[in-house]
């Protein structure tokens, strides 16, 4: 079982920084018309997983930007408190 406070391992932590990094994301159109968001699979050159399915260039595109902004966010959360506000 785990806690919310339990550190996320090291390969969580390496997968969300690859999944927060746009670079390692593109956009395919399939032959129906929609367009497919992809991740390139960590430690391979070519290999690319299909991810969502949308519509739409900016609904796919949106899509991505939603899920790095996600990924980040868990990222900065494996950082611990920080602090917002001092008082003196």
């Amino acid at each position: 079982m785990t806690t919310g406070n339990q550190k996320p391992s090291k390969e969580t932590i390496e997968q969300w920084e690859h999944l927060s990094n746009k670079s390692n994301w593109r956009i395919t159109q399939l032959p129906n018309g929609f367009y497919q968001t992809e991740c390139l699979r960590p430690h391979t050159d070519d290999e690319w997983q299909d991810i969502t399915r949308r519509e739409t260039i900016e609904g796919a595109e949106a899509a991505i930007d939603g899920s790095i902004d996600h990924f980040s966010k868990r990222l900065e959360a494996t950082k611990g408190p920080k602090v917002v506000k001092t008082f003196k």
